[in-house]
């Protein structure tokens, strides 16, 4: 359901910037035949249009979008690499996943929660380490 939500926002801030980005395109490229220091169509006095400022505005939004799709692409990884880590727990006769919380912080796995044996903590970070993605387990596992 997480996975899902986070790719929603994914999609919808890559065709935000993607429309902003052709929205602008289409704007500045007109081809009409106004003179580049005409004032613009419905602004006071006969200033003319500051291009420049325009360009700086639309690379700092182009900059901040790309800072949130990053941080959105390392949601979507860490989410996945949770993921099938859980769905090899759940698929393990000894592990009882739904007793486990994993949680990822850019490949360092956190697994806590409480096991019924000792042989199913050491399963449970077995698998945590053999999942590819994973650079270090903190094992907060405690045994009933």
């Amino acid at each position: 359901m997480f996975g899902a939500l986070l790719r929603l926002v994914v999609i919808l801030v890559v065709v935000a910037a993607a429309a902003a980005f052709f929205m602008g395109y289409r704007i500045a490229d007109r081809g009409d035949s106004t003179p580049s220091n005409a004032p613009a169509v419905g602004t006071a006095g006969s200033r003319p249009v500051d291009t420049s400022r325009a360009r700086e505005t639309g690379a700092d939004v182009g900059e901040k979008l790309a800072v949130g799709a990053n941080q959105a692409q390392r949601a979507l990884g860490n989410a996945a690499l949770t993921s099938k880590i859980k769905a090899k727990m759940a698929l393990d006769d000894l592990v009882k996943s739904a007793a486990i919380d994993v949680d990822n912080e850019g490949g360092v796995v956190t697994l806590k929660g409480t096991v019924r044996s000792e042989a199913e903590r050491v399963r449970a970070v077995q698998l945590t380490r053999e999942t590819e993605g994973v650079s270090s387990v903190n094992d907060r596992l405690q045994v009933r």
